[in-house]
């Protein structure tokens, strides 16, 4: 029997027996996103020095997210463009992350022109759409095998399709013919619970941009208290579907107002690195030990030179700002 076959079967025992998976089998992951907005972005002469950066938070974990696009949210087609990050160049920068230490996630995204969100892709016919994803997707879990990447994303909030059950089944079907590492979804936080194929998958994931707030805040235990409903409500959904739960991503800008709307990149012109650095506290002082969770992948990292379209001191990226050592103090940075 194959391993990932192996671990499967493991899982189902779990979830039949009403269990789920505890941390001394799949340790916390303590990550941060370095996403890609252009082909030559994983080419950088800044990689190295992210990489390294990252490393140096305490963070043991890095997500890459080679995107391709679709033009209109009716279309069948997804294909790469050049904001498509280069094959060469993903198989570069996952030997770089290795050779620092640090484990990798690949996250494949699917995108629409400017600001539009991904959840509105709703193909006008959804055979075609899906077979088209399947080519993208295997594509991507080949490449993930290739350079031993130890965990891989099928999907990144597609909630306008991500219902499809059967159809989902067979994308990850044709992933695992290509891929035995550990398999996630990353269903936004108001998208997962509509998701019927988690027990096809290894971990539950979440993008975790819940509202903590309905005004700026500057108090990690005002946070910490948001989230106990929160983490109550995830902690018996883990039960239920016998897997652990991964924030696949979870962020908030250094602007004023960030807790009150998280998955908003523009919510105020005015810089609040406190609030951001209270709400990274609070996520990681609340699920910190809680054995149903399995860690966060934080949105994310430096912005590539001369690609940024948030100034750093309002953007997501920790770097440099109050956020980066509470990671530091939290996660144990050496």
């Amino acid at each position: 029997m194959r391993r990932r076959a192996v671990a499967v079967l493991a899982a189902a025992l779990l979830a039949a027996g009403g269990c789920t998976p505890q941390s001394e089998e799949a340790p916390v992951n303590r990550g941060i996103t370095l996403p890609s907005w252009y082909r030559t972005d994983y080419d950088s002469p800044s990689a190295d020095r992210f990489l390294r950066d990252i490393r140096a938070t305490g963070a043991r974990w890095v997500t890459f997210t080679p995107t391709w696009y679709q033009r209109r949210p009716g279309d069948t087609e997804i294909r790469r463009t050049q904001e498509t990050a280069s094959d060469a160049g993903l198989r570069r920068i996952v030997r770089r992350a290795h050779a620092h230490g640090l484990k990798v996630m690949i996250k494949p995204h699917v995108d629409l022109p400017g600001d539009i969100d991904r959840a509105r892709i709703r193909p006008r016919d959804r055979d075609a759409w899906f077979a088209s994803y399947r080519r993208f997707i295997t594509h991507y879990a080949a490449l993930a095998a290739e350079t031993g990447a130890e965990q891989f994303s099928v999907g990144t909030e597609l909630a306008g399709v991500s219902g499809d059950r059967a159809a989902w089944t067979e994308v990850v079907e044709a992933v695992r013919d290509r891929y035995d590492g550990t398999l996630t979804y990353a269903a936004n936080y108001d998208e997962y619970r509509r998701i019927g194929f988690w027990r096809e998958l290894d971990l539950i994931g979440i993008d975790a941009y819940w509202p903590l707030s309905d005004r700026p805040t500057h108090s990690a235990e005002r946070l910490r208290r948001a989230w106990q409903p929160i983490s109550a409500r995830l902690a018996a959904y883990s039960r239920e579907q016998g897997r652990r739960i991964l924030f696949t991503e979870a962020g908030y800008v250094s602007q004023r107002g960030t807790t009150t709307a998280p998955y908003d990149w523009t919510v105020s012109h005015h810089p609040d690195p406190a609030e951001q650095s209270a709400a990274y506290r609070a996520l990681l002082t609340t699920f910190t030990g809680q054995d149903w969770w399995a860690g966060v992948h934080w949105w994310m990292w430096d912005d590539w030179p001369d690609s940024a379209e948030t100034p750093g001191r309002l953007a997501y990226t920790p770097h440099g700002k109050p956020a980066e050592e509470v990671l530091r103090q939290e996660w144990g940075a050496d």
